[in-house]
């Protein structure tokens, strides 16, 4: 008669994932935000974890967690592991949907910049599957399921433009703009995302006695579609309002401009692009015309 004996249980998946993020990240908020749940559903995943193993893995502190000698005795072969997972996940997509590519983007971005170019890029790229997820905060390429991503950052990636604040406004509005005292008079728009670009701005320019006052949107398009209306004076990024300031919807009130150390970049995976995903990269970047 055959025996059958049950075999010792493993540890759930999600619990490994959820420890392995919250040790990478130094928090259970920051592995909440990257796994997308939240921080108390981190902390009960690691728990069971602890559980399973019959010692902790963190020490509870005040001021948040750390690493116990057993936690980062596991934590680079646990990392190891989850990356070559995210490789072989990439790989299977390559395998059975080469043309099939996921993009993620800062809303503004997705928005502004790659929504007008995205007719050229059906046209120059037929076979091309795009599907684009706007985020606010650019996600772990080497673990989510994105090919590529397009955010401002300070550092890393391929550049495409130099972030640049500047005030822009319908040309209507900028008849009325004599001086810079005029912002303390008319209405000025603000983003709730870059909240601090007014005083930014105002300060490199030495008007910090200015107080612009105006509505508040939390959509940077939205805010744009005010300025293109005349409802205000807005912040500029240079990348976003290019389009509007070549057409001359927008125009530019001030001559001063404040580069900003950051730039709008691409970001992929490491190693060798697939054909596809390099077309699409050296199109957006500008190695190609599109």
């Amino acid at each position: 008669m055959p025996v059958k004996p049950p075999r010792p249980p493993s540890p759930p998946l999600t619990a490994l994932r959820s420890f392995e993020a919250a040790a990478r990240l130094n928090g259970f908020t920051r592995a909440a935000d990257e796994l997308c749940v939240t921080p108390g559903a981190i902390a009960q995943q690691v728990k069971q974890l602890e559980q399973w193993a019959g010692a902790p893995l963190f020490e509870r502190q005040a001021q948040g967690v750390v690493l116990t000698e057993a936690g980062g005795m596991v934590l680079p072969a646990m990392t190891q592991a989850f990356d070559q997972i995210g490789e072989a996940v990439r790989q299977l997509r390559q395998a059975t949907s080469p043309n099939r590519i996921q993009l993620a983007a800062l809303p503004s971005v997705a928005q502004l910049w790659l929504s007008p170019r995205l007719p050229a890029l059906r046209t120059a790229m037929p076979d091309l599957v795009l599907s684009v997820t706007a985020m606010e905060t650019p996600p772990n390429l080497g673990r989510e399921p994105f090919d590529l991503s397009l955010f401002f950052m300070e550092e890393g990636g391929a550049a495409i433009a130099q972030d640049v604040l500047f005030p822009v406004c319908s040309p209507d509005l900028a008849a009325k703009v004599d001086s810079i005292d005029d912002l303390n008079v008319l209405p000025c728009l603000h983003d709730a995302t870059w909240a601090e670009d007014w005083g930014l701005w105002l300060s490199s320019f030495g008007a910090d006695h200015i107080t612009p006052r105006g509505p508040v949107h939390s959509l940077y398009a939205l805010a744009v579609d005010d300025a293109l209306n005349g409802a205000g004076i807005l912040m500029g990024h240079g990348p976003l309002v290019a389009r509007h300031l070549q057409s001359g919807a927008l125009v530019a009130p001030f001559t001063y401009r404040l580069s900003r150390p950051a730039h709008l970049g691409i970001e992929t995976r490491a190693g060798i692009l697939p054909a596809p995903l390099k077309e699409l990269v050296d199109l957006l970047s500008g190695k190609s015309r599109l």
